[in-house]
């Protein structure tokens, strides 16, 4: 059994905030692979269902971003899950927007939710870092990651999202490069090779003129005439 965590913060108020792409994530996974309605438990909304041969739950802390490690411990006590379990789906500052990494353990790296999960169960999860770029002063990343995705981000966010649904099965049964892969081909789609330019027709050789059978002295009559 997988659980599958999407940081953000809970209301109307921040649903369409950069800071909310985990929320996004797992609600386009639930979507596409039909998951059960979403419900409330631990201080979260939460919704199962199955990948692949894999059952998962899906969890989006209703706690607020700095306090989702409360919820996310309080499900995995209840499902009797070790942090090798758990992957979390957050947004990633020091990514482009529309990259993805997929990280084993590590730092909190400042973020306010990955930092309060390691509060309460340690640094040895996974995570779905989703790239939502830099505002590019310190001073400015806490009304960037609160404020809406524009309009101008609509096709690479949309990429990104289905290509995490796409590779969700891959990453719920542990095969991280075939995730990544589905990830990337929607991100970055192959190029089409152009066809190959038809040859152009060539021009049919001249039929041969018949052989001038005439006597020089009927060709000079001729030419007189």
């Amino acid at each position: 059994m997988k659980l599958f965590a999407g940081l953000g913060n809970p209301g109307a108020r921040y649903a369409a905030n950069r800071h909310n792409i985990g929320f996004m994530a797992l609600d386009r996974i639930a979507a596409d692979h039909g998951f059960a309605p979403w419900r409330s438990k631990f201080s979260a909304e939460i919704s199962e269902g199955r990948l692949g041969s894999q059952k998962v739950v899906l969890l989006k802390p209703q706690s607020f971003m700095n306090r989702s490690g409360q919820p996310v411990g309080e499900a995995m006590r209840f499902f009797k899950l070790s942090p090798e379990d758990l992957v979390v789906f957050h947004d990633e500052l020091d990514l482009a927007p529309g990259k993805m990494r997929l990280k084993q353990g590590g730092g909190h790296a400042g973020h306010n939710g990955l930092r309060s999960i390691h509060d309460h169960i340690g640094p040895d999860y996974a995570r779905v870092r989703l790239g939502i770029g830099h505002p590019g002063h310190k001073d400015k990343v806490a009304p960037y990651v609160l404020s809406d995705f524009t309009k101008a981000d609509a096709d690479w966010l949309e990429a990104l999202l289905r290509g995490v649904s796409d590779g969700a099965e891959a990453l719920a049964a542990g095969d991280n490069a075939r995730f990544a892969n589905a990830v990337a081909l929607r991100t970055n789609p192959p190029r089409k090779t152009p066809a190959p330019k038809p040859e152009a027709s060539r021009a049919a050789p001249p039929e041969p003129a018949e052989p001038d059978t005439r006597s020089p002295l009927q060709r000079l009559m001729d030419h007189f005439r």
